[in-house]
């Protein structure tokens, strides 16, 4: 009983907290752990000018992606000549600098010169080719080459921060001493080598991450730009709302809900834990979780946005084109480890709700559906997109940009979000300044790729951990997520999924894992390191929402996303959770097994069901649920029967203490 009280008297003092943020509040969270957010203030006509710099690459960007067809050596270095503009434009030297109307005379002149760079390609676009072949590049075009590589380097560092420039760096000094002395060439040499493979070759800053970036991931950012002004943020959170705002600790329930849709249209773990966490933390902390749990539980769902089908993160357009599929098989793959990640975080909600007896919002405080179903229409861009996309009869480009056109005539009947033409305007300047830092990630993953591929680093790699791991899949697949989590603290999942497709996803595929199943996998450990100790952003900007200790918090999300933890080991070794060489009855064991497995094992990390339980029946949970995981119809019903027993142990006991 004295527990009791001291567990009301927590949510009392809990509920008396009321942190709500204004809108500096929040841009101070975001200067602080989102990158992005620290640009360059520009103020007057100067920032009349910036934009419409911003809102040409935009429709530039879209142009060029609908009808250009220019060769690869025009169409990739005048999009990467471009991001350097607008890159040095939006971002200063240093953090924190937000002097209006300030940009230093050597940031002009690394802005001429990067882009500079990069034009001197588009423009001899044709004799390179030809040259190129023989390896016939002047001295002073490596000079360019140079210069080309050093401003992505700096831009990136700029918008993206120093740990990718770190893992980078290791890249470079490998390639440098694999040239020099593996391969005897001497220093003059060896930067002339390096050079021509990362500047010059579609093998470095030009590769696969940024061919990507041009192709499909800016017009989607630039949609997603879009669909925000149509006010769809604030539908999903009233529509999240008006299904579970009102149940047991119902407003935590609430930022799982909305995290998990608005994060299909931000992409960004960070992003969107500021954006849907100004509002839902709040509401947390009112209603009377500890901030610990509310910040991680907005960090966790946010996470997941870059993993929630029709509009993932970045790096599933890459998937795309690394494993060789349309995009619309990635979504539907996708679908079910998704649904069980949030379903991990929802029941560990509504368990911590349970123990701490919290209740819901009151339905008087709560928007009324007959009001919402009035705004379904806000909808309609998202549901042309999936259609167009699923249908495969158009690109994905092409789907983006009518997406765009009906975001635009969906906000003419929003009265609260009806797009004019200076918000109009303000979409595609916004569009535009969300590409700067995913395309300066893709160049930087582009060097790192370009390295691998010129030492041979892959097939070194991918001996050795074969060789290490003895041929057991797990310890190879445990080693994989290891290298994952360690390079992911502080890269963008973006150049995290790029590294680790052209190093550890190979060794996953030569122990037999299915092509798909091994990117999946380190697709999804890319993503968790945005809320994994030491390195957690989207739990720290958690926390500072919610004024609580960053390191727990970050630990706190850690165990609410016990699902991405498990399911990736589930989907590599048993495929048909990827709908791989499945059928449909094979399907709906799956999603069953899955559904009560990710149970168990949220139950066990929560420590409650019907009442508190003590470590042997927490492991005995997580036992029973983990076999439910695991592929076999014997680890099944042995999973099920072991919940069902540890279920009514709780049951009856919890009634038994009641009437005591």
């Amino acid at each position: 009983m004295a527990k009791d009280k001291n567990i009301q008297q927590e949510i009392a003092a809990h509920r008396a907290e009321e942190h709500y943020f204004d809108q500096a509040a929040v841009d101070e969270v975001m200067k602080k752990y989102d990158r992005e957010s620290n640009t360059r203030v520009w103020e007057g006509w100067q920032k009349w000018a910036v934009n419409i710099v911003l809102a040409a690459f935009s429709c530039f960007s879209i142009y060029v992606t609908l009808f250009a067809t220019w060769l690869d050596l025009i169409r990739y270095p005048s999009f990467m000549g471009c991001i350097i503009i607008i890159g040095y434009l939006c971002f200063p030297a240093k953090k924190g600098d937000h002097k209006p109307n300030h940009m230093p005379w050597y940031d002009w002149v690394i802005m001429i010169l990067g882009a500079a760079a990069f034009f001197y390609v588009v423009v001899n676009a044709q004799s390179l080719t030809v040259r190129l072949g023989t390896m016939n590049i002047k001295s002073y075009e490596i000079v360019i080459g140079v210069i080309g590589v050093l401003s992505v380097v700096e831009l990136c560092r700029r918008s993206v921060g120093l740990p990718i420039l770190c893992v980078a760096g290791v890249f470079l000094i490998y390639t440098m001493y694999y040239y020099w002395f593996g391969r005897g060439f001497g220093p003059v040499r060896a930067i002339r080598q390096v050079t021509i493979g990362l500047f010059y070759q579609t093998t470095g800053v030009l590769t696969t991450p940024v061919q990507v970036c041009a192709k499909f991931i800016v017009v989607f950012i630039i949609f997603g730009a879009f669909l925000e002004r149509t006010g769809i943020s604030d539908f999903f959170i009233n529509l999240a709302n008006c299904v579970a705002g009102s149940s047991s600790g119902g407003p935590a329930k609430v930022a799982v809900i909305s995290s998990a849709l608005c994060g299909m249209v931000s992409g960004s773990s960070v992003g969107n834990t500021v954006t849907t966490g100004s509002v839902t933390i709040p509401m947390m902390k009112k209603t009377g979780y500890k901030g610990e749990f509310a910040g991680a539980v907005e960090a966790a769902a946010s996470t997941g946005g870059q993993i929630m089908p029709p509009i993932m993160g970045a790096a599933a357009f890459l998937m795309a084109e690394y494993v060789g599929v349309p995009y619309s098989d990635i979504i539907v793959r996708a679908i079910l480890p998704a649904v069980l990640y949030f379903l991990g975080i929802f029941i560990c909600v509504h368990l911590e709700a349970r123990k701490l007896g919290l209740k819901g919002i009151p339905r008087s405080e709560l928007p009324k559906f007959s009001h919402l179903i009035k705004k379904i229409y806000l909808l309609l861009p998202l549901i042309v997109l999936v259609y167009l996309v699923s249908s495969g009869t158009r690109t994905m480009a092409y789907a983006a940009a009518v997406s765009i056109v009906i975001a635009v005539v969906v906000s003419l009947f929003n009265k609260d979000c009806r797009m004019t033409p200076a918000t109009f305007f303000d979409a595609l300047a916004s569009g535009a300044k969300s590409c700067i830092t995913v395309a300066a990630a893709c160049g930087m993953a582009g060097v790192i790729a370009g390295c691998i591929n010129m030492t041979g680093l892959a097939s070194k790699l991918i001996t050795a951990i074969v060789s290490f791991s003895g041929g057991h899949l797990f310890i190879a697949l445990f080693l994989t997520m290891l290298c994952c989590i360690v390079l992911g603290m502080g890269v963008p999942t973006t150049a995290n999924y790029c590294i680790m497709a052209s190093t550890c996803a190979p060794i996953l595929i030569q122990m037999g894992i299915p092509q798909m199943a091994a990117h999946f996998f380190v697709f999804y450990f890319g993503i968790v390191a945005d809320i994994t100790p030491p390195v957690a952003l989207a739990a720290y900007a958690g926390s500072a929402i919610a004024r609580s200790k960053p390191m727990k918090t970050a630990f706190n999300a850690t165990k609410l996303a016990i699902a991405a933890f498990v399911v990736p080991y589930i989907f590599a070794m048993n495929p048909a959770m990827l709908l791989i060489d499945t059928n449909v009855l094979e399907i709906v064991q799956i999603i069953v097994t899955s559904i009560f497995g990710i149970f168990g094992v949220a139950a066990a990390m929560n420590g409650f069901i019907f009442r508190k339980a003590n470590w042997l029946v927490r492991a005995l949970m997580c036992v029973g649920g983990l076999m439910m995981l695991y592929p076999g119809n014997i680890t099944d019903f042995a999973g099920i029967a072991l919940l069902l027993v540890l279920l009514a142990w709780q049951y009856f006991g919890a009634k038994k203490a009641a009437k005591a």
